[in-house]
Formats: C-alpha cells, structure tokens, sequence
C-alpha cells in the first residue's frame, strides 16, 4: 500500500490514477476475439471457453435440466437470502416507474413521453475468481420490471464446463430467457453480434474486469448500447476521529479481493484512525481466502492523511468513486458536498457491502472516474423514451408562424411549405 500524509495538491493527479492494462495491447486482444466470433460464431466461444477458463462446453446453452437441478444444489438458507434480497431490490427499483405526463406547450398543442422497454437486453455476470449471482438480481430484477422481452444471460463456466448453480438459481427466479456459458469479452462478443445459439442483443449491461470493459466499449461500434463503462471494482472511504478503524479495514479488505486490479483508498483527518486502520488491514487479511487477490490490489492503493474533511470530500470528487464511505459523525453535513460518486454509504453501520448485495439499491455502478458523468444502473437504463405530440388546427395556428420564421431563416423551405400547405387548408 501507498501511503501519503498531507499531500499537496500538485499530486492528487497522480493518487487519482488506476492502475490499468496498457490500451494498445487490450484493443489488439478485443479485435482479435470479435473478429473470430463474428466469423466461427459458436465454435469459436467454445475455444475462447477453453483457451481463457480452461472449460470444456460442448453446448454452450444451459439447459432446463440444469436450471432445474439448480434449486437442489443450493441450500435453503441462501435461497431465503437471494429472495430478500430481491424484495428489496424490487421494492426500490419499482419505485422509480414514472408516470406519463401531457403538457400544454402552445393552446392546442400536446407533448408527452411514453416509456418502452428496450426489447432484447444482455446481461454479463462475472463469474471467474468469483461466482456473481448478486449482479443477476441487480440486472435482471429491473429489465424485468422495465417489460424487456429477451433477457440473455452470459457467464463464464467452471473447468467442468458448469454454471453456479446460485447464479441459475437467481436468474430462473428473476425471469432471464435464456443462460449461456461463456465469460470475458468472448461473451460481450457474442451479445453483440449474435451466434448460432447466442442471440444479438440491443443494450448490454454488467460489471467486468478490464477485458469486458473493452469489449462492451468496442460493441457499440457494431450499434450495441452499454449501460456504462464498468470496470474493476474500488472504494474510498473518508474516515474521522469517530470512525472505527476496524469497520473501515473491512470494507477496504471486502473490495480488495475483487481482484487484483481493483483499487482502494482511505483517506483520514485523525493520524490514530488513520494508522490504526492500516494495522487492522495487515491483522484481517491473514484470514482472508482470497488474501492474494487483495494483497495485489493493495499494491495499487493509497492511504492519505489529509487536515480536513472538507480536503477530502474534495480529493473524493476528483477521484470520483464507484463506492464512497463516509465514516463520520456527522455525515449529514457534507451529503451536499458530495458531486462525483456512485453509490454513497452514510455513516459506521453502512457498510458498502450491503449495497452489494440486500439494501435494495443497483450495485452496478460507474468506474474509473465515470461517476463524473455515468448514474449506476436504474430502472430507467432499460428502458428508452419516446416523445409524442398532437397539434389540433389552432394548435398549427397558434404555433405556424413561429416555425415558417424559422425554418425559413434557415434556408429549410421545405420544412416551411409543410406548415404553410396546412395553414392555407
């Protein structure tokens, strides 16, 4: 871990950095895997299936039969957690429906939005160091509520070519059509371009290391929408003198064996919290099975000692967190303050992951400094908008002239005429 006490502003550039794969060496990989899916379809996602996760799939479709068998494989205690959790999934989810409103714009003339669910959307889990069935409820939960017709689910397979049978488990219960067995850029491949068995998709959606995230970047040229650029998973956490210094090196650990290329950073006013949390880092991740992982990520972070929280709410709307903690007592204070974030966890109780899995809210969330200009997945990123309007005759009176002006001052005389043919009926 890095570790900077009283930074001047002159680096904050530089702290802000994640760490990442060299760009040219991705778009090399990600064109080679597109243009071979695009050519060999099926055949080439079994290879890729081979090649990245060592698994072998003859059918690359999971089958009804495993679906099915899926409820037996796991226990009923997690199965009552998964079904909570999507209770309150839904509950905050549906929440977000909005109702169609007419306005009066001109006497006569009415517009209006309608929603329509995008029909056919992708969802990526993740599903290679670690078994995401969490992020099934996260997507398939709103595209179901948004109306979407085809929900197409893509995750990687083990060695022995199967599925998690929680990951099946929460998509049967969450209305996904159909189950495929492949992972990495392979799999945003085959969504966007279609194959054999794995149909195209409109929008696709899901968290993914920096491979996916290259992939769902180079899908849109093929007209492919994505929900947004998300890459290896972070946090900061801002922590003062009453934070508990345990809590936070458990929420930091808990992002930390994402992988190793995720990034954390805490950022702390008072030096004994601020060296108290880095002890109890080095304590938990002993017990920690995945204790690599997080060790490697640890490299990639930083621990800052900063004079104010104010200094570091600012540094945090910099860097712009996919997940931030505020370890305060009186978090209330700079809500306010907070510009750039993905998801906000208030307080010593609010621990992100909570988030991650049960509060309710989406955990599919903007990374890599897209909380600049990216929201975390919604009910609303399934579904498209469309305007309406209806102009009664004194609708075009009232509002004739206006347009004629217009379109003749920019030499549309056409887009006159249309107006002007109606107004001399």
């Amino acid at each position: 871990m890095k570790i900077n006490k009283y930074p001047g502003r002159d680096i904050w550039t530089e702290l802000i950095k994640r760490p990442e794969l060299k760009r040219e060496e991705l778009t090399s990989v990600i064109v080679d895997i597109f243009n071979e899916v695009e050519k060999n379809g099926d055949k080439a996602i079994i290879e890729f299936n081979k090649k990245f996760d060592d698994a072998d799939t003859e059918n690359i479709q999971v089958s009804e039969k495993e679906v099915n068998q899926a409820a037996n494989l796991i226990s009923e205690e997690l199965k009552k957690a998964i079904q909570e959790a999507q209770e309150n999934i839904i509950k905050f989810h549906a929440s977000q429906k909005a109702e169609d409103k007419k306005i009066e714009t001109t006497s006569g003339v009415i517009c209006w939005r309608e929603n329509r669910a995008i029909e056919k959307v992708g969802i990526y889990v993740p599903g290679g160091t670690a078994p995401l069935f969490s992020t099934v409820l996260m997507l398939a939960i709103p595209a179901q509520l948004a109306g979407c017709k085809e929900i197409i689910l893509c995750t990687p397979p083990d060695k022995k070519g199967e599925i998690n049978p929680a990951i099946l488990y929460a998509a049967q219960l969450c209305g996904v059509t159909k189950i495929f067995k492949t992972g990495g850029a392979q799999a945003i491949a085959a969504m966007a371009l279609g194959t054999e068995s794995i149909p195209n998709v409109y929008k696709i959606f899901g968290p993914g290391n920096q491979f996916v995230m290259a992939g769902k970047e180079y899908a849109q040229r093929y007209g492919v929408a994505v929900d947004m650029p998300a890459g290896p998973s972070e946090v900061l956490i801002i922590a003062d003198e009453q934070a508990v210094p345990a809590f936070c090196a458990a929420d930091l650990l808990s992002q930390a064996e994402h992988g190793s290329d995720s990034q954390v950073i805490f950022i702390s006013t008072d030096e004994r919290i601020f060296t108290e949390t880095i002890e109890e880092i080095e304590k938990q991740i002993k017990e920690l099975p995945r204790n690599e992982l997080a060790e490697e990520s640890l490299k990639n972070s930083h621990f800052i000692l900063l004079g104010s929280v104010e200094e570091a709410v600012e540094f945090s709307n910099l860097y712009a967190p996919e997940h931030l903690i505020l370890a305060l007592g009186d978090f209330e204070k700079y809500t306010s303050g907070i510009q750039n974030a993905g998801s906000v966890f208030l307080g010593n109780y609010s621990c992100e992951s909570a988030g991650d899995y049960a509060s309710g809210t989406n955990h599919t969330l903007p990374t890599n400094g897209f909380a600049k200009n990216y929201s975390g997945v919604s009910l609303d990123s399934f579904v498209k908008k469309i305007t309406f309007q209806h102009l009664s005759e004194t609708g075009l009176q009232n509002l004739g002239k206006t347009i004629e002006l217009m379109a003749e001052a920019e030499g549309l005389f056409a887009h006159k005429n249309a107006v002007t043919i109606r107004l001399n009926q």
